[in-house]
């Protein structure tokens, strides 16, 4: 118990120290991003000096100072947008085939003067010209790396969840098998117990058809506790003619429910083989028959029809019960989800890992109204070198 709490303790740090890191790259990238933010601002208000210095030496008809050329021929990443005293638009590193477009310039002047605060070039207190600019490239590159870190983080924390939620499910699933085992182990005994009884029943004056109703009860209990302590090992599947297996469960759950439920089978004559687990297929359809009586609610008719092709098997149990909306047509099958006052959910979940994990199977709602009833639909794969012989 300590070392499960050490281990869960263990994974929380864990957790907290990925999550400061990933907020430590997220906060050092969105600083990275604001300091060279301002330096590319420091760069264009150095290109506007560099402009106002060259006015100035025009003007004078002076010679031309090479410091603030380099300054104007080094800045080739910002895009830059010049608006003179005049109302006309120049441009800088913008693409060569709308650098002369005036409307194209005004629009995304206007756009850059969103991004950036325009620099205005004053010269004796007059407004020479105003530059707009836009982020360089690399700039705009480094202002979607936040949200891709952002979505990093967010994925990490889905793998996180989901290995934490099956970690903890796993560790269920071992309790539960270990719980289930030991009730195998359990009822085994106090079952030896009545079938030594029922062998004592046998030799003194009592109706032999009380004895076999007995021994039918004792035969289901010794089914149930074979089911449960297989649970966590894969099942072996063996042929068998899934029409005598669905008969027999089905007649014994007729014997054991109410006299007001009309029990009815339709199923084809001789043999059909399918690889299956005997224990576990009967399972589900008691599961499925006894889902049909609850929603009847004690009264109403079961119907069970096989039916097979070459290659399939269908088993369809059908009830005149409440009936499902489509909306909960694959709902039913979830762990965990009920209509009923009492229960755990189990039934449906079971059946379907039981069909579609352990048989490679299928099972499904095949059709349902409310107020009318319903019909479960199990598949199955026939066995092709018997298929034609009994078809």
């Amino acid at each position: 118990m300590k070392i499960s709490s050490k281990q869960h303790v263990l994974r929380w740090v864990m957790i907290v120290i990925s999550f400061l890191i990933i907020s430590l790259i997220l906060w050092n990238t969105y600083r990275f991003f604001q300091k060279f933010k301002e330096e590319e601002r420091i760069k264009m208000e150095n290109f506007s000096q560099a402009q106002i210095e060259l006015g100035k030496v025009i003007d004078l008809n002076g010679n031309i100072s090479d410091f603030p050329l380099k300054i104007i021929q080094s800045n080739t990443t910002t895009p830059m947008i010049i608006k003179t005293s005049e109302g006309r638009f120049q441009s800088k590193n913008i693409q060569q085939l709308l650098n002369n477009n005036q409307e194209y310039l005004k629009n995304l002047s206007l756009k850059f003067s969103n991004e950036n605060t325009p620099i205005e070039i004053m010269y004796e207190g007059k407004i020479l010209s105003t530059i707009y600019y836009g982020n360089s490239d690399l700039l705009n590159k480094l202002k979607y790396y936040p949200f891709a870190l952002v979505l990093i983080i967010l994925l990490f924390s889905g793998v996180v969840y989901f290995f934490y939620k099956s970690s903890r499910n796993a560790s269920q699933n071992k309790l539960w098998t270990g719980m289930a085992k030991e009730t195998a182990h359990q009822i085994g005994t106090p079952l030896s117990s009545l079938i030594g009884w029922t062998e004592l029943l046998k030799t003194e004056a009592v109706n032999p058809s009380y004895v076999t109703e007995i021994e039918k009860d004792i035969h289901r209990l010794e089914i149930i506790t074979e089911r449960f302590s297989k649970i966590g090992s894969t099942p072996l599947l063996k042929p068998t003619n899934i029409v005598k297996a669905t008969e027999e469960s089905f007649d014994y759950l007729e014997s054991r429910s109410s006299k007001l439920i009309v029990f009815k089978m339709n199923a084809p004559q001789g043999e059909i083989l399918v690889d299956l687990n005997p224990e576990l297929y009967s399972w589900t359809i008691e599961n499925l028959v006894k889902n049909g009586i609850d929603a009847m609610k004690g009264e109403g008719h079961i119907e069970l029809f096989i039916q097979a092709t070459d290659s399939m098997v269908s088993i369809d149990i059908s009830d005149t019960g409440k009936g499902l909306s489509k909306k909960l047509f694959n709902r039913v099958f979830e762990t965990g989800y009920t209509s009923k006052k009492r229960g755990w959910g189990l039934g449906l979940s079971l059946s379907k890992r039981i069909i579609e994990e352990y048989h490679k199977g299928r099972i499904k709602v095949l059709h349902s109204e409310v107020g009318e009833g319903t019909t479960m639909r199990i598949s199955l794969k026939r066995l092709q070198e018997r298929a034609d012989f009994f078809g």
